[in-house]
């Protein structure tokens, strides 16, 4: 099967229309003339992920975050991010990028498969893409049946990758949780949609200080953070699994073992001022 074939495949799923303006979505490099027999999925192009492409010898990464987001003019080798075109070239293997339109896709989508991982149930975006039906940002549904705070926090804690900053709660930890709002990636715009949603919590991530004490003013929805890698994650096998089956089985498709979260350790304090060091690889 041609790259051109995989790639029309993909954004069938993941149109690029759906991408922010100002995002980079689409083939990075890559010959749409070439065979493609294997395709790997991860959330980064790093050169961790570019070494399971070469090991594998799969002819095509598939990434959610893009390699570049700024206009570049050259790619040379001796640049970290130009080193991994060179290396993806000369290894025959190509970069495709399904970032914002990935967030905004409806059923295969980042955040439909945050929500599915969840268990939410009639989940619907939180901000709806014009003219495309149940496609948009963040996606809001309920939990099959109530939780706490505390026992959803748990949930998210099982459901998502383990990471060395771990799940981080906002809110009164018996506070009843049905209503569940989701956001992969930074999510932190969509928390007056999840309050007039009527979400008991909003699960995203890098969320910042003063918007977080801010809400804990008001009347709204509790929050739960997790790293940005953590949250996106659940979209691969599912990616995955939907290209296997638009493409028959003609071609092997896999996700990538490689975690990208960037963060490696974490100390947590005792109320003595004492801590304990947690390391995630």
């Amino acid at each position: 099967m041609q790259l051109g074939e995989v790639i029309a495949a993909l954004e069938t799923r993941y149109d690029p229309a759906l991408a922010e303006a100002w995002d980079a979505v689409g083939l990075v490099c890559g010959d749409r003339s070439e065979p493609v027999d294997r395709v790997l999925f991860a959330v980064d192009p790093t050169a961790a992920v570019v070494d399971e492409v070469i090991a594998t010898g799969a002819a095509l990464l598939v990434t959610h975050h893009p390699l570049y987001l700024t206009p570049v003019h050259g790619v040379p080798a001796d640049d970290p991010k130009g080193r991994l075109v060179h290396r993806l070239v000369r290894a025959g293997a190509g970069l495709f990028v399904a970032h914002t339109n990935a967030d905004r896709a409806p059923g295969t989508g980042v955040n439909a498969a945050l929500a599915d991982v969840l268990g939410l149930t009639g989940a619907v975006p939180l901000e709806p893409a014009p003219g495309v039906p149940g496609a948009g940002l963040g996606r809001v549904g309920e939990l099959p049946a109530p939780l706490d705070l505390r026992g959803f926090a748990d949930l998210v804690a099982r459901v998502l990758p383990a990471t060395a900053g771990g799940v981080r709660v906002a809110g009164d930890l018996d506070r009843p949780v049905r209503r569940v709002a989701v956001c992969g990636g930074s999510g932190g715009s969509l928390l007056a949609a999840a309050a007039a949603a009527g979400a008991d919590v909003l699960l995203t991530s890098d969320l910042r200080h003063h918007p977080v004490s801010d809400a804990r003013e008001v009347v709204g929805p509790a929050l739960c953070d997790v790293a940005h890698f953590a949250s996106e994650w659940p979209w691969l096998p599912v990616a995955a699994a939907a290209l296997r089956r638009d493409l028959g089985g003609a071609v092997e498709v896999d996700v990538s073992a490689v975690r990208t979260d960037p963060w490696t350790h974490a100390v947590g304090q005792a109320p003595d001022g004492s801590g304990t060091t947690r390391a995630h690889r």
